[in-house]
């Protein structure tokens, strides 16, 4: 380990809950603004956004569940901490993800302007996330696990598989919202690729 990994702090645990908080909280209003226009983004975040508007079953109700077999590859390959830390951050976005309409209504939102700033949130939400520690399951754990292991970046594998659930949604999204909704991956995977390089923030783990 080098100096100046050996020399990084750890974050507290009061560190951790008020991050992941943060990061969950950005990453529900931003798939709030996709639900409301009927987007789609990738990962396991665009299955369940797929299942959504194919079934009776809420965003947090599909999300949550998806995640639940990519804990093993968690818990043997990346540890305990990040395996609870990302259970934690899962269950928070689903939750969140749910209730916030109750708190906040968008029945008029350009889907444009849906897709840029709910493209931010998310994209933000998400190095906040991982920043401590944390993810959002699914192909995340797969994607920390090669970034950890084998240096590749997160933001470029994520738009490689975001971008390929984005073309599979076109059986099921109108055309104009897939085109609309590449942008929005394309700035959610920017935030990363800018924001989470090797070497440029780290944490003990």
């Amino acid at each position: 380990m080098s100096s100046a990994l050996a020399n990084i702090q750890r974050h507290t645990k009061l560190e951790d809950v008020q991050g992941i908080l943060t990061g969950t909280m950005l990453i529900a209003l931003g798939i709030n603004f996709y639900s409301q226009v009927g987007l789609i983004t990738g990962g396991t975040a665009g299955i369940a956004f797929l299942l959504n508007y194919l079934t009776s079953f809420t965003f947090g109700q599909i999300f949550f569940v998806i995640n639940l077999p990519f804990y093993w590859l968690s818990i043997r390959r990346i540890g305990w901490e990040f395996t609870l830390k990302t259970f934690a951050s899962v269950f928070l976005v689903s939750a969140f993800t749910d209730i916030t309409p109750m708190f906040l209504q968008l029945q008029d939102i350009n889907p444009v302007y849906a897709t840029i700033t709910g493209g931010f949130l998310i994209g933000v939400g998400f190095v906040v996330l991982f920043r401590h520690n944390a993810s959002l399951g699914g192909l995340n754990i797969l994607a920390r696990y090669l970034f950890q292991t084998r240096g590749v970046p997160i933001g470029k594998f994520m738009m490689v598989v975001d971008c390929s659930v984005v073309f599979a949604s076109i059986f099921v999204v109108d055309i104009e919202l897939i085109a609309i909704s590449i942008m929005g991956a394309v700035i959610l995977n920017f935030m990363l690729v800018m924001n989470h390089k090797p070497g440029r923030y780290s944490v003990s783990f």
